[in-house]
């Protein structure tokens, strides 16, 4: 019997037959196994230990280990995905799951140049675990097959689906009569009333300056709209000194030079940037919808984490205030040398089902990019306005690239970026110059695969 057999088979089976027989490893059905696994072959999972924790990807080895419990699996987590990782990537053993996230991490449009990584379209089109005649890639939230795709196919399971903005303790607003900024001049008439009670209004993590720059990336997607950040992506000659670029770092200069940000942020770590914003020594500080678990050793009860969009840069912006970044990140990917290659497709099979991302939701209060993740997840401050921010987005929700796309450009724009919140870099055309000169080095290099995308 042939493998598509088995899957013809498979789909001829009743849902609720083939769901009743999910603990047997053995069983020949495609549904049960698509991709042909060796029950008793061991798998290996390295995870980013970061804002997420690790606890979610435990859960999921433990449902692994249920459908195939003659398999030993080694887990290890890291916050240096490619330090750790690089030598047994060159060397040809890497492991079968990789979580490539975290400051450490690949630039996945580098390893899928190196054919690296696995396409993973055979586990896109398997059946779900949970219903035999949906497949996996019908579970998934709007765009996350897209975010993981580079031309055409599909290396990376981008599988956190998170919420970017600006957060704040709600409590402490609410008792202070303070409401979220929607503009940048609310911001400039609440921000001297947040300092006369002796709290700094902004505050970032300056030793990661991708987190600052979140905000001025969304800050450049509001003004110039998606062409803008769409010309950035695809390197075209000039995108980088669109006016919607100068009017958004001329925010960050602004808030930096009117002494708005915390003293000393641009030398702090993430959870230092935001313990400061939990002790109240900081209102407002730009993350992703990791935050509250990531904090939740140091996390009071009486601290509610919110977040909502970053404000509106001004009155020509092309977006709404309320447009977000939001969709699915954190890639996973199979390694395309890894020895259990099977084993690496099913356990991303497992996250993806109801039970999977479920007790992600449940372990992270955050959401995961299959349908459905936070049902009947509460309690959550963070994940509550999570889903308010997505809600309030309808269709206006922006996305970039490059940084996943070429390594070279990332860092020249996290260089940027730290110059900018530490003072040095003072002229919004000084930013775009050299923006634009990194953009271009890249362009010029036939050595780098290029990307595009339409929208």
């Amino acid at each position: 019997m042939t493998r598509r057999t088995l899957l013809g088979a498979a789909a001829a089976l009743p849902a609720a037959g083939l769901l009743a027989g999910c603990g047997d490893s053995d069983s020949p059905t495609a549904a049960l196994d698509p991709f042909g696994i060796a029950p008793e072959r061991a798998l290996e999972v390295v995870i980013f230990n970061g804002g997420f924790g690790d606890d979610y990807a435990k859960a999921h080895e433990a449902l692994y280990r249920k459908r195939f419990p003659r398999a030993q699996i080694k887990h290890t987590s890291t916050k240096k995905i490619a330090g750790d990782l690089q030598g047994r990537f060159d060397s040809g053993d890497p492991p079968d799951v990789v979580n490539n996230d975290g400051a450490d991490q690949f630039t996945i449009g580098e390893l899928v140049n190196d054919g690296a990584l696995l396409d993973l379209t055979e586990l896109l089109d398997s059946p779900s675990l949970d219903d035999a005649g949906v497949k996996v890639r019908d579970t998934l939230l709007p765009g996350t097959v897209e975010s993981g795709t580079f031309n055409g196919k599909v290396y990376g399971l981008n599988y956190m689906y998170t919420v970017f903005g600006l957060f704040y303790d709600a409590a402490r607003w609410q008792a202070a009569g303070w409401s979220p900024p929607q503009t940048w001049e609310q911001f400039l008439e609440l921000a001297p009333k947040i300092k006369a009670a002796g709290v700094a209004p902004f505050a970032h993590a300056g030793k990661y300056p991708y987190y600052m720059g979140w905000t001025i990336a969304d800050w450049i997607h509001k003004a110039g709209g998606a062409a803008a950040a769409v010309a950035i992506d695809n390197l075209e000659p000039g995108a980088w000194q669109h006016p919607a670029v100068l009017a958004s770092v001329e925010l960050a200069i602004e808030l930096v030079g009117r002494g708005f940000v915390l003293a000393g942020s641009d030398k702090l770590s993430h959870t230092e940037s935001q313990q400061a914003l939990i002790d109240g020594r900081a209102a407002m500080l730009p993350c992703g919808t990791w935050l509250e678990n990531e904090m939740k050793a140091t996390l009071p009860a009486s601290v509610k984490l919110t977040i909502v969009p970053v404000w509106s840069v001004g009155a020509g912006d092309k977006m709404p205030y309320g447009s977000a970044r939001a969709g699915a990140s954190g890639a996973f990917a199979v390694p395309t040398m890894a020895k259990n290659k099977a084993g690496g497709l099913e356990y991303l099979r497992v996250m993806l089902s109801k039970a999977g991302a479920g007790r992600f939701s449940e372990l992270t209060n955050s959401l995961a990019s299959r349908k459905g993740s936070a049902d009947g997840v509460a309690g959550s401050s963070g994940l509550a306005s999570a889903n308010a921010v997505v809600k309030g987005a309808g269709n206006n929700l922006m996305t970039w690239k490059f940084n996943d796309w070429y390594g070279a450009l990332d860092k020249a724009w996290q260089a940027t970026i730290a110059d900018v919140m530490s003072g040095a870099l003072k002229r919004p055309a000084d930013f775009a110059a050299r923006m634009q000169a990194a953009a271009d080095g890249v362009a010029r290099d036939s050595s780098i695969t290029k990307f595009r995308r339409d929208a």
